[in-house]
């Protein structure tokens, strides 16, 4: 490869310059602040930029996201320290997911066929009541099936069953995901 004739080809970020000024030297450092330890503030300045978040959404300090604009949130998520969301193509996380500590998503990689290392996006989306273990890494294009849940340190760069839990590197399946219940009849 080449990297002196790298190019973007036809990807652009998104929004216009100003707009990822402001991100990169305002928005993006209160979110990520450890000083600033209120989700509602920082699903606030999402919203600001471009994010759609939706209702009790709970943002722990020192997550970063690449670009706001291209993230879209469900009601109920949260999304541990240390979360990476590099969101160079669109990242949507529907209701009731879990994103744990120092999880990355990566929407982005590169043609290693190509002398120009061509940059190449897909977007990821993470289904209704997933889960997604600490230090889980999930690849571009890749869609996690509703209630699926990805393990402690587990990576895919492929598309997961709903209601299968994933362990390992490259994750693998393990067994199928079940609810218990108290004797109320409530899941537990």
């Amino acid at each position: 490869m080449r990297l002196d004739n790298y190019s973007l080809g036809t990807y652009t970020p998104g929004a216009p310059y100003i707009q990822q000024l402001l991100w990169y030297f305002v928005g993006s450092p209160l979110v990520e602040s450890h000083w600033l330890p209120i989700s509602s503030i920082k699903v606030g300045i999402l919203r600001i930029f471009g994010a759609s978040v939706g209702k009790g959404v709970r943002i722990k300090p020192g997550v970063r996201i690449k670009f706001p604009w291209r993230l879209v949130v469900g009601n109920y998520v949260w999304i541990g320290e240390d979360t990476w969301i590099d969101n160079l193509a669109t990242v949507v996380i529907e209701n009731h997911v879990c994103l744990s500590q120092g999880v990355y998503l990566c929407t982005g990689n590169h043609d290693w066929n190509q002398p120009n290392f061509q940059l190449i996006t897909a977007p990821i989306h993470i289904q209704e009541s997933s889960w997604i273990a600490a230090k889980s890494v999930i690849g571009p294009g890749v869609i996690i099936g509703k209630g699926a849940v990805l393990t402690l340190g587990s990576v895919t760069a492929r598309s997961l069953e709903a209601n299968i839990i994933y362990s390992g590197n490259p994750a693998q399946p393990i067994k199928k995901r079940t609810e218990s219940h108290d004797t109320t009849g409530k899941i537990k």
